[in-house]
């Protein structure tokens, strides 16, 4: 799994072009903390993904991880298919559905999916969690020495990220 800047396929003058249409997005749109209106949402309430087994998934969100699965009942919109629920901490949820008989492939990166979901965890934990993937021999790409991206047994990519919430890489982001 590789996530750096140097992997890029991307030639020298098209490299500038887009950071300039970077440099014009944030001219246009990014206003200054204070002079930007209050979003109109309360916060992420879940985020869902698909399950190939729950009991798998649970052992490794809740064992591994160490996010408390807080809730499992039937998805309302595929009979038989369970909708189960991980606390990832500040009010928010990590979410599945599973689909069974539906015959679903594996995760692949398309247009419109998921690139990964990235967790804030304390320093510490950010260490312990670490020692419990090496433990586990889930193989993980270390970056800037606060972030680690993984993959879970469906191959959703995941970072944990030791970095503050609505702070990355020493920058403020919210």
């Amino acid at each position: 799994m590789s996530n750096k800047a140097s992997d890029t396929h991307v030639d020298d003058q098209t490299l500038d072009a887009i950071n300039a249409r970077r440099e014009a997005i944030r001219e246009t749109y990014l206003r200054p903390d204070g002079e930007r209106p209050p979003s109109s949402a309360r916060g992420l309430h879940h985020f869902a993904l698909v399950s190939s087994d729950v009991e798998r998934t649970v052992r490794f969100y809740q064992e591994l991880l160490e996010f408390p699965m807080t809730e499992i009942f039937e998805n309302r919109d595929y009979k038989g298919s369970n909708h189960f629920f991980f606390d990832i901490g500040n009010g928010n949820l990590l979410a599945f559905f599973d689909f069974p008989g539906l015959g679903l492939g594996p995760y692949q990166e398309v247009l419109g999916g998921v690139h990964h979901i990235a967790i804030s965890v304390a320093p510490d934990r950010w260490a312990h969690l670490k020692d419990k993937l090496d433990e586990a021999g889930v193989e993980y790409l270390l970056e800037s020495g606060v972030s680690m991206y993984f993959r879970d047994p469906d191959g959703v990519r995941l970072e944990l990220l030791a970095d503050p919430l609505g702070e990355m890489y020493g920058s403020t982001v919210l």
